[in-house]
């Protein structure tokens, strides 16, 4: 997903050893994910407020430090972004502007239903996080390294989500 609609770095500086181009570049890769970021905890939040059903109180309680967790990862990305010299946006409306995917349709359901949907939303996080290290690989070792650190708490947050609705032959109920 690239994001278009604003012209990413607005400071002369960058910092030091990152050139302007890269940063720019840099900068539009983590705003994607700044926008998935803050997504992610919205649905997250909504899945906790509306669960019901057997292992309710488990997945209520599972949720919350995901919440927390994801939501410092978003607060870490864009003090990236500023440190590069960009502005990071993390307006409303912005993020409705700059996602690509649709939003997630359950209201109140049921656990299974959820966390069969949530483990779709994580595979979309995490296959472009994985996209992101790529493009960072290249333009920024520091975001790069903390994207890498990002994707590991939450591929074990996927796995937290899978537990649930795994069978014990290891499929997947979705």
């Amino acid at each position: 997903m690239s994001n278009s609609n604003n012209a990413n770095k607005v400071a002369e500086f960058t910092a030091p050893g990152v050139e302007n181009e890269s940063a720019n570049k840099a900068i539009s890769v983590l705003e994607d994910r700044m926008v998935a970021l803050i997504d992610l905890q919205l649905t997250l939040k909504h899945i906790h407020w509306n669960v019901v059903g057997p292992n309710f109180i488990g997945v209520h309680e599972m949720l919350d430090p995901q919440v927390e967790t994801v939501r410092e990862m978003t607060d870490t990305i864009a003090e990236r972004i500023a440190t590069l010299g960009g502005v990071p946006v993390g307006t409303p409306k912005s993020i409705v502007d700059r996602r690509t995917w649709e939003d997630y349709a359950i209201g109140k359901g049921l656990v299974t239903e959820h966390l069969a949907a949530l483990d779709k939303v994580y595979n979309g996080v995490n296959s472009d996080h994985r996209k992101a290290i790529e493009s960072l690989a290249e333009l920024d070792p520091v975001s790069e390294d903390m994207i890498i650190a990002q994707l590991a708490e939450l591929e074990q947050y996927q796995w937290f989500v899978r537990a649930h609705i795994e069978s014990s032959t290891g499929q997947l109920n979705s």
